[in-house]
């Protein structure tokens, strides 16, 4: 059993990217004819089964105005300056499918793009690279629907094209929730086999012109069927990497465990697009697809024959991929190639994503406006010195440190007597909602900047001996001399004092937390050292081990409950639980001090809900995660013997992610804005982070982490009843990261 408020933050985390995506989903508004298909070969009695039930005269339908037949009419056939414009789409994509030895894009297929875009080279080829990168990146290649898995998926008839339109002629795709267990069928295969059936379904020039219409059918759904990440990646799929219009996302029967979350997180759509993305009960669906055209499931009368579709399917792939039509799917080479080097870079690290294509007449100028929101977990902006062989230790500090009289004034030391949240600061709530309107998403990014112009505030000489070097994760990852967790010295060893980890003040809480690095092997040791001499009784980490192969942290603890390990002979760590949820994995961990004979108790708490790419597109799962956080640290600040006498809020609570800047900085930054919201109805997340950064060089090492802390605050606000309604329509207007083509 799990509280109220837990579950319905773990629900509303799962819906948000759900209500998100569909936020930029739409197409433009109008959008030219594809072409006359090719003479299609004679049909199969399948075929006919299907087409028969296609048939436009056999859906009811609300009649069309003239203009949108007259805009039909003149689409049927392309203009020569459309013409031209393909034929120049083709060079480009072409030639860089020949360097790779792929087979050349067809003549349609080329249309389709271009349509997609309103003949906008530029933003067609954006089109073309995320959908060939989305093919090869998922597996969707090549298909092969005799064979399982994918046989075995497509039988299911979880995701199914319906013979018939709605009222303007757009197709009608149908995803049924009841049907999908995400523990038997990987999101791989899925995915496979919704393009699969849409590659079919956008052969027809009408589903081309009036779009698509997907329902998802939640009808004698649980919880157990939802499945958010195969939601975000089927959204994200339509509304930006497949040349097709996805006009309206009908959510049919939702559960109450659906529809409580899904009214609040609805505020953060743009308004317009608000009546786009619907919940509907069956009888209110016949008011958006007509009753004829929805199978009896649905509470029409449609007979639904699934396996005439996946027959008319298997014909039609045929066709399209036989060697005399040259579509024969390619081994996919991107015009922009996954990122090269998955293995840690350090200085002057780039995306491999922003190289500048091959562009005749530069028509490829500004195809690259996507930012990779890659959660790097180190700062990429220090500049790196190549070709002068000077070691890093003996390197000067990235930024050249004031007198260190003056260093002790600015620098908020670790050694001084209160923490830096004393006085009032920031804006109300109303206020702080008023400046997110006005600056949106781009405002964000540039007040970001204008943080990150002002570099480090300190130096790093300690961090820099050539002694303590090899305990830095990453070599441009440093830690301020200033306020640094000094360790007690062993013997003679003058360096044994040092570790990657600062103290960082929390609110009016000195030395709330340690952000430190995940720790390496040659360090476990001193990370428990640090632990112990701290006293500190709950650990925050939120990276998994490894994340898309690469080593993010060390396992510094053991991972089978009831195992003990030990480390040089001062301790042993054993795993007495370890409970794993669907966001978080908790563990208790009992800490034995060989020289001392004592023994400690130590919360883990490690969230594994953060993406492998960006940050979360909703905060409430790390906002229930932060919750149990306090919650720990106080059970454990109740029972600590002796007692301890220090801050009401107890010792410092040790965070740490990769790097210990990126991730870490984000939660330690949400933690003190909630705090002062709390206790001051204020929020001032700017000299927050200014605050964290002086004490923890880069920390909030995104743009995207920071625009995350503040639409965080909005949702806790939210859920607290803090406010009752907000609405951010525009946020998202000026931000052309996306890649949306929402108008």
């Amino acid at each position: 059993r799990i509280p109220c408020s837990v579950y319905f933050s773990r629900v509303s985390f799962h819906l948000y990217h759900f209500i998100r995506c569909v936020a930029k989903a739409w197409s433009t508004a109008e959008e030219p004819a594809p072409i006359p298909s090719r003479s299609r070969p004679r049909s199969t009695r399948a075929d006919q089964v299907f087409e028969r039930a296609a048939d436009p005269s056999n859906v009811t339908r609300s009649p069309k105005p003239p203009e949108r037949s007259m805009k039909y009419n003149m689409a049927a056939s392309l203009t020569s300056q459309e013409e031209q414009l393909v034929k120049d789409f083709m060079k480009v994509v072409n030639d860089q499918r020949i360097s790779h030895s792929a087979g050349l894009l067809t003549w349609n297929a080329a249309v389709k793009f271009m349509m997609a875009r309103k003949f906008d080279i530029r933003r067609a080829l954006a089109l073309y690279e995320a959908h060939e990168n989305t093919r090869y990146r998922e597996g969707l290649c090549t298909f092969d629907p005799t064979t399982d898995p994918l046989k075995g998926e497509l039988e299911t008839g979880k995701f199914t094209v319906l013979p018939t339109r709605d009222s303007s002629g757009a197709a009608i795709t149908m995803f049924t929730a009841s049907k999908h267990w995400p523990l038997e069928s990987s999101h791989r295969v899925t995915l496979q086999g919704v393009v699969y059936q849409l590659d079919v379904a956008l052969e027809s020039l009408e589903s081309q012109r009036c779009g698509i219409v997907f329902i998802y059918n939640m009808t004698g759904s649980r919880y157990q069927n939802f499945d958010y990440e195969l939601s975000q990646k089927i959204l994200n799929l339509l509304k930006g990497a497949y040349p097709a219009r996805l006009k309206k996302v009908l959510i049919v029967s939702a559960p109450l465990w659906f529809k409580a979350p899904f009214r609040i997180l609805r505020l953060f759509v743009r308004e317009k697009l608000r009546d786009r993305v619907t919940t509907v009960s069956l009888d209110q669906l016949s008011l958006h697809v007509p009753y004829n055209a929805l199978p009896r499931e649905l509470g029409g009368n449609l007979s639904l024959n699934h396996k005439a579709w996946l027959l008319h399917c298997l014909k039609s792939m045929a066709n399209r991929y036989s060697a005399s039509s040259g579509e024969a799917p390619p081994p996919l080479p991107a015009l922009v190639q996954p990122p090269l080097g998955e293995e840690d870079l350090t200085e002057g690290e780039e995306d491999a994503s922003s190289a500048a294509l091959p562009t005749p007449a530069d028509l490829l100028v500004g195809v690259h406006e996507k930012h990779n929101c890659e959660e790097r977990e180190k700062e990429v902006e220090v500049i790196k010195r190549q070709g002068d062989g000077q070691d890093p230790a003996a390197e000067p500090p990235l930024e050249a440190p004031p007198p260190m009289a003056e260093e002790e004034e600015e620098c908020p030391s670790s050694a001084s007597s209160s923490s830096q949240w004393e006085g009032q600061g920031g804006v109300t709530l109303e206020e702080f909602i008023g400046q997110l309107q006005v600056k949106g998403r781009k405002g964000l990014y540039q007040e970001y900047s204008q943080l990150k112009a002002k570099g480090p505030q300190g130096t790093f000489l300690t961090a820099r001996l050539k002694a303590n070097q090899c305990k830095n994760r990453y070599t441009d990852v440093l830690c301020y001399d200033h306020s640094r967790v000094t360790l007690a010295r062993r013997g003679d060893d003058e360096d044994s004092t040092y570790i990657n980890a600062n103290f960082v003040d929390g609110y009016r809480h000195k030395n709330a937390f340690i952000s430190t690095q995940g720790p390496l092997p040659k360090t476990y040791c001193d990370f428990w050292r640090m632990v112990w001499e701290q006293r500190c009784a709950v650990i925050v980490m939120t990276t998994r081990t490894f994340e898309r192969g690469r080593g993010k942290c060390g396992q510094y603890w053991p991972a089978a409950v009831k195992a003990s390990t030990d480390f040089d002979g001062l301790f042993r760590v054993t795993t007495l639980s370890a409970d794993p949820k669907p966001d978080y994995i908790q563990a208790e961990l009992e800490l034995h001090n060989y020289e001392t004979k004592e023994t400690r108790l130590v919360s883990h708490l490690q969230f594994t809900s953060w993406p492998d790419y960006g940050v979360p597109d909703s905060a409430l799962a790390m906002l229930a995660f932060r919750g149990v956080v306090r919650d720990k640290q106080a059970q454990a600040l109740a029972s600590m013997e002796p007692k301890w006498e220090g801050h009401p809020l107890g010792p410092p609570i040790v965070v740490h992610c990769s790097a210990g800047i990126g991730r870490t900085g984000t939660f330690i930054t949400l933690d003190i804005c909630i705090l002062q919201l709390e206790e001051e109805g204020r929020v001032d997340v700017r000299s927050t982070v200014e605050r964290i950064r002086s004490q923890r060089a880069f920390s909030i090492q995104m743009p995207d982490q920071y625009v995350f802390c503040h639409l965080a605050l909005l949702e806790f606000a939210l859920l607290r009843g803090l406010l009752q309604d907000v609405a951010l329509d525009g946020f998202e207007d000026d931000d052309d990261r996306g890649g949306s083509d929402s108008e």
